[in-house]
């Protein structure tokens, strides 16, 4: 009996971190995000007119790393593509909160660089949320 409790418990307090984000609290969120970012669908439709210092965020869900095209991005970004990476909730939140930590731990390499600056401390989830909203997906 004892064994069937400890893995309800643990069960239970797995559930947040399954928990998907607020798309509507991700779209306020997302502000932040446009001063670099837009989201513009594959026929150039802009859903969120942003800046273009980032790449485009439409269709980030299930998207290898550092693959838009047109983008110039860094070389560690593409290096973690390269390596595997692929947006989806958990490592866009991750990098999200520290970009350059987040490539260094990524690649295991100290002299891993971002070219985002900006660290998006909370709200990750409900960002993807939204992102992932207004991509169809």
């Amino acid at each position: 009996m004892n064994r069937i409790l400890a893995t309800a418990i643990v069960g239970l307090l797995a559930l947040p971190a399954y928990a998907e984000g607020d798309a509507e609290a991700g779209k306020k969120a997302f502000n932040k995000c446009k001063s670099c970012h837009q989201i513009a669908d594959p026929e150039g439709e802009v859903i969120v007119k942003g800046g273009k210092t980032g790449p485009n965020l439409y269709g980030i869900a299930g998207r290898t790393a550092g693959t838009v095209e047109g983008f110039k991005y860094g070389d560690s970004i593409v290096e973690a593509g390269e390596n595997g990476l692929v947006w989806d909730e958990t490592t866009f939140v991750e990098y999200a909160q520290d970009p350059k930590a987040f490539l260094k731990d990524y690649l295991g390499e100290t002299s891993a660089k971002s070219k985002m600056t900006f660290k998006l401390k909370k709200g990750g989830e409900d960002v993807y949320a939204y992102i992932a909203s207004v991509s169809g997906e």
